[in-house]
């Protein structure tokens, strides 16, 4: 076998075979690129065809002196590497690594090997579905494998290459559910799963750290280990919507390879020995920019870029012709297919480039726009607070805290919250007793268990972040150890706090969308719905960060979801796009003196009516509104005081009644995640629950304490002071209440003298 002959040194034309599948070489981007190597006409093309491939023997095949082969589904990559191995042409991808890419815990092996940046993962092999392993263990917000966790949100993909259906698994704290990522099917990339909250157990997996981007895919293609193209589109774990241009291609934007991100491509193409490649990069922020490679995909060509093209063509050339016929090679002046195409004025092309058409040079330029904003409408926020000495809590807390006798354990995730329910259940009373003999302070505690029982079986699950339980140690006893030497301390008494509600409404996540689109309409007029594929392809670098509290953390979601045009649930654009930022309230408590001093003087103009309706406001230039006091406010906060009283009297009886109608079922054992019956509910809004909300409305029990407390923390009996701090939270309870609940709307109607107070 003498291959010189046929070489473009030996006077001929340098042979080009193209050994792939039909369909690919079929395909816009490979059509482009033959079509310009041909056009040099320094190469003869020779096309093998699927029969060639499929059907003859590799001593048939045709010769040539370099060859284009790489794997496709029903390729015969084998058959093509004995065909490589009898003619030894000059391969642009070697055959023998495509096998690795075909499993993605190699391929992460092997990048790993050369330096390449990839997420945390572990992986996971099942010989047969549904097989139990003893080093994997999966919670409801976690999973443990080989000892190490990842927490969610984390990616499950299948260890299998050619398996694209990948799942994305979402914390109990955002909503929960699970993303469901999929090859490009009509407008639609993934779907969101809101009930599915367990990983898949029919085969072996690969299990990675979800890496926050913003939203955003960056796509890189190589052409040899000196050049890297770079295109950005909108990330499917957003929403799941493909954006297309207006002849139905996918929008993708150019964008820059930072050095690094360069040198990342260069070892991907080294490192498995393909020329020709792409492979996906996830850009995040975690405290530093990083770049980390999740898929290497083998040959890949960037879909319609006419400079792309004409690059590839320009370096698959010179491969081919420094392998085959150095002597000859030479730089041309012209690209032969541009040659009849009349030249672009350069100070245009400058100025088309830099989008300064018609601009002064000196203008200025906006470099940012900052927002502040608050959250959207929230239920009302309550708190309890109980002294816990059963050794059911008790134990529970050392569970929690890691068996710490003075520290305490914080509970939040929906096991946490569920065992915590299974032992209040046990612990409250069947129904109230009536002895005399019971103490107030026994039937406190008694309707404090009721309360916390009913908080937690609220909404019949423990998705969202609107619910969770301090236990704080507060005394301490001394106890033979077990093991009979000595003594051991442990906790004999701790303080329980309960803390739940202010959860943002149904009303509060249309407000915050309808203020994104607002936002997006009148800072951005031009862009309209393109402000995404500004963001997406980092022309608008858009952070949009959130305290950890979630009714803002879901208001920064649906305020992203109107101001980028998205659609679906809030729980994927929430883990997607928000930054959870804890320390940006740290400033506040620099303005503590001014709130106090505040309040101080609203209560003193509340209390004395100084500023009377139509008086001057002068003394009070900070209050603007302080002109429009009542004469009569004092007398009004009476009045409230007494109404409310009135109205937590009303909802006690009602409070009573639903006690004993539920009395026989609320110490039944009961599914953790059924209790539509316990709820007075007969069935449960799934809805609501896809989006972390409460269920539905509260039970009577909840509502009573509720206005207790307002009765009791609106004015001091002993004291006969008024707090007027507590105006608005009265007014959130009213507003909420009178829309959940009909009943109270009778209760007030009902009152005697119908009187009206306007806050």
């Amino acid at each position: 076998m003498e291959r010189r002959n046929h070489g473009a040194h030996g006077g001929g034309k340098i042979r080009i075979g193209v050994c792939v599948m039909e369909k690919k070489v079929s395909c816009s981007p490979m059509e482009q690129i033959l079509e310009r190597l041909h056009a040099f006409g320094e190469f003869e093309i020779i096309i093998f065809g699927d029969k060639v491939i499929l059907e003859d023997p590799i001593e048939s095949w045709p010769l040539c002196d370099c060859l284009i082969a790489f794997y496709s589904a029903g390729y015969p990559l084998e058959k093509a590497e004995k065909y490589a191995v009898l003619r030894r042409p000059f391969l642009v991808n070697e055959l023998d690594p495509q096998y690795l890419l075909h499993d993605r815990s190699k391929v992460y092996e092997h990048l790993k090997l050369f330096g390449v940046p990839v997420p945390t993962y572990a992986v996971v092999r099942r010989e047969h579905p549904n097989q139990e392993l003893n080093y994997f263990i999966e919670q409801d917000d976690f999973i443990e494998i080989h000892g190490k966790r990842f927490c969610k949100p984390f990616v499950e993909k299948p260890i299998d290459g050619d398996d694209h259906n990948i799942m994305i698994y979402y914390p109990s704290y955002a909503g929960g559910g699970m993303k469901e990522l999929f090859r490009k099917v009509g407008n639609r990339s993934s779907e969101f799963y809101p009930e599915v909250r367990k990983v898949r157990r029919d085969g072996s997996y690969i299990y990675e750290e979800f890496m926050p981007t913003g939203g955003t895919d960056v796509k890189v293609y190589t052409i040899g280990p000196g050049y890297a193209h770079a295109e950005a589109r909108k990330s499917p774990v957003v929403d799941g919507v493909v954006m297309r241009n207006s002849d139905g291609k996918e929008v993708r934007y150019p964008v820059l390879l930072t050095p690094t991100e360069k040198q990342i491509a260069r070892n991907v193409c080294q490192a498995f020995r393909q020329a020709v490649c792409g492979f996906d990069l996830l850009r995040c922020d975690l405290g530093e920019a990083r770049s980390y490679v999740c898929d290497v995909n083998g040959w890949s060509f960037v879909k319609s870029s006419y400079k792309y093209y004409d690059d590839a063509a320009c370096i698959l050339r010179k491969m081919f012709l420094d392998e085959k016929a150095p002597h000859i090679y030479t730089i041309p002046a012209h690209l032969p297919w541009r040659i009849s195409e009349p030249a672009q004025p350069s100070d245009a092309v400058r100025n088309r480039e830099r989008g300064t058409v018609g601009i002064p040079m000196q203008s200025e330029e906006l470099r940012c726009v900052i927002a502040v904003i608050r959250h959207g409408d929230r239920t009302p926020k309550q708190k309890v607070k109980l002294k816990i000495t059963q050794e059911k809590l008790l134990k529970l807390m050392l569970k929690y805290n890691g068996g710490k006798a003075h520290a305490e354990a914080k509970l939040k995730s929906a096991l946490q919250l569920q065992d915590l329910l299974d032992a209040t259940r046990i612990l409250v009373p069947r129904a109230r007793s009536g002895r005399e003999s019971d103490s107030d302070a026994e039937v406190e505690h008694a309707e404090k268990l009721r309360q916390v029982r009913a908080v937690l079986e609220e909404g019949g699950h423990f998705s969202g972040i609107y619910r969770k339980v301090q236990l704080k140690p507060s005394n301490w006893a001394h106890i033979p150890k077990s093991s009979g030497e000595g003594e051991e301390e442990v906790p004999s008494e701790a303080l329980m706090i309960l803390k739940y509600g202010g959860v943002l409404t149904h009303a509060g996540r249309k407000q915050a969308e309808e203020l994104g689109r607002y936002f997006r309409n009148n800072m951005y007029p031009s862009e309209g719905p393109g402000l995404l594929r500004l963001h997406s392809t980092y022309r608008h670098d858009l952070k949009i960060y959130s305290s950890d509290e979630g009714r803002v953390q879901m208001s920064a979601a649906a305020f992203a979801k109107g101001l980028l045009d998205l659609e679906g649930d809030l729980t994927p654009i929430l883990v997607s796009l928000v930054s959870k930022d804890s320390s940006m309230l740290d400033g506040l408590q620099d303005g503590t003196i001014e709130i106090s001093e505040a309040k101080a003087q609203l209560h003193d103009i509340i209390i004395s009516s100084k500023v009377a309706n139509g008086g001057d406001p002068a003394g009070f230039p900070w209050m603007v509104d302080g002109a429009d006091v009542s004469t009569n406010a004092a007398q009004l906060l009476t009045d409230l005081a007494e109404l409310t009283k009135e109205i937590t009297s009303q909802v006690k009886r009602l409070s009573d009644d639903e006690n004993e109608e539920v009395a026989t079922d609320s110490d039944s054992p009961n599914h953790p995640y059924d209790q539509a019956k316990a709820l007075w509910r007969t069935e449960i809004d799934m809805d609501r629950i896809a989006a972390g909300l409460p269920c539905g409305s509260e039970s009577f029990l909840l509502m009573f304490a509720r206005w207790k407390k307002l009765e009791r923390d609106l004015y001091n009996e002993r004291k006969k002071r008024f707090d007027t701090t507590q105006i608005p939270d009265i007014y959130d309870s009213c507003k909420r209440h009178l829309v959940q609940r009909p009943t109270l709307t009778r209760i007030v109607s009902s009152l005697k003298g119908h009187r009206t107070i306007n806050f």
